[in-house]
């Protein structure tokens, strides 16, 4: 595989990152690699990238699915080194870069392509925002311990009215994120599917839902609120929902590609990172 542009995406809240972004710099450039960087501390700085051959994530996953969102209409492919303390998408530690690298290039190493979810935001019937994500949407209230009133319509069919404390629409890459913690299933990330995941709901019954492509999710917003409302994608991507707002939910037309790490496969991951050993603190 011939690799003539890199990009370094260098999250230097990570102690370790810089450091890191200087070692592949240095020997991507030594290769006869071109090498543009893009770093950021708090909160990424705009940046509008060109068709880099990889791009390199130097983070953990938050780090991941900035580079997902900023790269998807691009398919440059990731290559995410964890720098951070706990990743499920960084499979590459910051000590295998190297030898992981030479495989990829030497075409040792395949691609892993992850749907993205794609979000609208209708107000009126005009559209005010437009996202996409690697990871989730979480429609929820804005403040603590508040219940937010949804409708939700699967396609043409209308699925019922939520009382809840939101709802989370995941990807199988987002289905060991905050879908996990609030008990949605763990899904193989190369799936095809997203998983509809009501957050605390007031009626018990209400549960887990995974959904096919073809599927789109309609969630209103309903009236007599008693908190504000806001949509968040990947954590990262905050839009102030009002009462009468519509979104659509479906399978984006873009996905994440991200390289493999040759080392570990997802189901090694998931044992490893969840401590499922099966000893006295599994």
């Amino acid at each position: 595989m011939k690799i003539k542009s890199a990009l370094i995406v260098v999250n230097e809240a990570k102690e370790d990152a810089p450091a890191v972004a200087t070692e592949i710099t240095d020997y991507l450039v030594e290769h006869g690699i071109a090498v543009d960087t893009h770093s950021f501390l708090i909160e990424p700085a705009a940046f509008s990238p060109r068709a880099y051959d990889v791009a390199f994530s130097l983070g953990g996953d938050g780090t991941v699915l900035y580079c997902a969102r900023l790269l998807a209409n691009h398919g440059i492919p990731i290559f995410a080194v964890n720098v951070g303390d706990f990743g499920f998408i960084t499979e590459v530690s910051k000590d295998e870069w190297t030898e992981t690298f030479e495989k990829y290039r030497d075409g040792r190493l395949g691609i892993s392509e992850r749907i993205m979810i794609e979000v609208t935001v209708y107000r009126e019937r005009e559209t005010i925002a437009f996202l996409r994500g690697l990871n989730d949407a979480v429609i929820a209230a804005a403040g603590i311990s508040k219940v937010v009133r949804l409708s939700v319509d699967i396609g043409e069919t209308a699925l019922g009215r939520y009382r809840a404390d939101g709802v989370i629409v995941a990807t199988p890459t987002g289905s060991t994120a905050y879908s996990a913690a609030a008990g949605g299933p763990i899904l193989a990330p190369e799936m095809d599917v997203l998983i509809l995941n009501p957050i605390c709901p007031f009626t018990l019954s209400n549960r887990p839902l995974v959904l096919p492509r073809d599927k789109p999710i309609f969630i209103s917003i309903e009236g007599k609120q008693n908190t504000d409302v806001v949509l968040t994608v990947d954590g990262q991507e905050v839009v102030a929902l009002t009462e009468g707002d519509r979104l659509r939910l479906r399978v984006a037309d873009k996905t994440a590609r991200i390289v493999r790490s040759g080392r570990r496969n997802f189901y090694e991951v998931l044992r490893s990172k969840l401590n499922w050993s099966g000893g006295p603190d599994a």
